[in-house]
């Protein structure tokens, strides 16, 4: 579909998305677009009661939470932005469309000995298990996201200052720190690994073929990771960026600067991570005041 390809387009060239959120931006479309299909509905020609139906589909029958469903309509709101600005629609339909009311979900962290025990599988004498290495210790160290962990190249690296050049959402830069652990076993896979890895281009972090990893294969190497380890958690890499977030704040980082070193633009998205020192704090308490 012509209009649908040049939005992508657009986010792709214009508003400087990734290449994931791109893909998912498509998939959301997609979807869309083939239930308008089976009900013999015009893209062009929609009606706020053909939003609201699209909206219990996907709550009714496709059983989505509050939060993907409000996903789509994000991704909905800003095509038919588009759209009307490109003079293809009248009006954007989605503009009078609330989402539905989101359950407050606290991020879900590794506890300090979770990530002792994670970090001590990997066997530094494997080459690859080196590499795996330096993935857990680059997300937790720096807090990065793991999209912008695999677009990390060479040249964006400060060894003497240990910071990395990031480039977050919409390709807005910041520096990334990084310390000792982190550093030691950078050091070891630049010297060991890199070079009998690299084949061409300049990426840090390589697959098994000297190619530029996906976050995909980020995501299956810290599953295997994880099999090693007597954790029982539904794990994704983002957590490591959660658990770097709620460790500083645990350690009395202020709230401002974990803001800075996670790349939010708004506060608001940092605030969650309160929520969840403060129940790390009621656990030390309760655990600890001996009149309760």
């Amino acid at each position: 579909m012509e209009n649908l390809e040049r939005y992508l387009e657009y986010l792709e060239y214009q508003k400087h998305y990734s290449t994931y959120t791109v893909d998912s931006y498509r998939m959301d479309l997609e979807e869309f677009f083939t239930y308008l299909e089976e009900e013999a509905i015009s893209y062009l020609d929609l009606e706020y009661s053909d939003v609201r139906l699209y909206l219990m589909y996907l709550k009714d029958t496709r059983k989505l939470k509050a939060s993907s469903i409000d996903r789509h309509l994000s991704t909905l709101r800003g095509f038919y932005e588009y759209l009307e600005k490109e003079k293809k629609t009248k009006v954007n339909v989605f503009s009078f469309i609330k989402g539905p009311k989101k359950d407050k979900i606290l991020p879900h962290y590794f506890e300090y000995n979770e990530i002792e025990e994670l970090f001590s599988v990997n066997d530094m004498s494997k080459p690859l298990e080196v590499r795996n290495q330096l993935i857990l210790e680059l997300l937790y160290a720096t807090g990065i996201r793991v999209s912008e962990l695999v677009n990390i190249k060479l040249s964006d690296i400060n060894k003497e200052e240990r910071k990395i050049r990031i480039y977050g959402k919409g390709s807005k830069e910041r520096y990334a720190l990084y310390g000792d652990y982190a550093a030691d076993v950078l050091d070891i896979y630049l010297t060991k690994v890199y070079p009998s890895l690299h084949k061409h281009g300049d990426y840090l972090i390589l697959n098994s073929h000297g190619n530029k990893i996906t976050p995909r294969g980020v995501a299956y190497l810290l599953d295997e990771m994880i099999k090693k380890t007597s954790i029982h958690k539904n794990i994704s890499p983002h957590m490591l960026r959660h658990t770097f977030a709620t460790h500083l704040l645990n350690e009395g980082c202020d709230i401002l600067s974990v803001q800075e070193l996670l790349g939010h633009e708004s506060l608001s998205s940092t605030q969650v991570y309160t929520h969840v020192s403060k129940e790390r704090l009621k656990e030390v308490y309760e655990s600890c005041f001996p009149r309760r």
